[in-house]
């Protein structure tokens, strides 16, 4: 036989070997006692607390789910439609100038001079030039020009908030310089 069928056979025994008999008949004996001795440990669960209905305090205060209460809160609220109607009525009832069609951020301002003592702006929209007076009316937010200076016109414009309520805030157009 040569040296080489020698390993062969070595290493089938030694294989052989492994498959017998094991010790795991002690390992299998452990695991049961240890199954039949171990109690898991388990938290009581506490009682359920007993339910204290609680009273009506103010009597003599609104019920917060009555229909006087609800009638409060409509009158609010129909004020509140009333002032921003007020508020936006007159510019719904006017007619519309020719620069409301252009968004704001779309003009510039060119110049300001003084035509009969009264100031006049110089606004550029589309390659075209415009004379704005202090009551005309500028860009799409219902913006009246209510000042103009050297370098800036001031405008009142009618916007709504994050609420949908209708306000007023200021809103300025700046002097644009330009770069040669």
């Amino acid at each position: 036989m040569r040296a080489v069928d020698k390993m062969a056979v070595l290493a089938a025994a030694l294989v052989l070997a492994g498959c017998g008999a094991s010790g795991d008949d002690e390992l299998r004996q452990w695991m049961t006692e240890q199954k039949s001795q171990t109690r898991p440990k388990v938290a009581p669960i506490a009682a359920p607390k007993q339910f204290v209905p609680e009273s009506y305090g103010q009597v003599t205060a609104i019920e917060p789910f009555s229909n006087q209460k609800l009638t409060q809160a409509l009158k609010r609220e129909s004020i509140q439609a009333a002032a921003n109607g007020a508020l936006l009525a007159p510019e719904l009832a006017r007619r519309r100038e020719a620069l409301e069609s252009f968004p704001l951020d779309t003009m510039t301002l060119v110049g300001s001079m003084t035509k009969a003592g009264q100031p006049v702006a110089l606004v550029k929209v589309e390659n075209l030039l415009y004379q704005v007076r202090p009551g005309n009316y500028l860009g799409q937010n219902y913006g009246r020009v209510t000042r103009i200076a050297e370098t800036e016109i001031t405008l009142r414009e009618i916007v709504q908030d994050a609420t949908g309520e209708w306000i007023e805030r200021a809103a300025t157009l700046q002097l644009q310089e330009r770069l040669k």
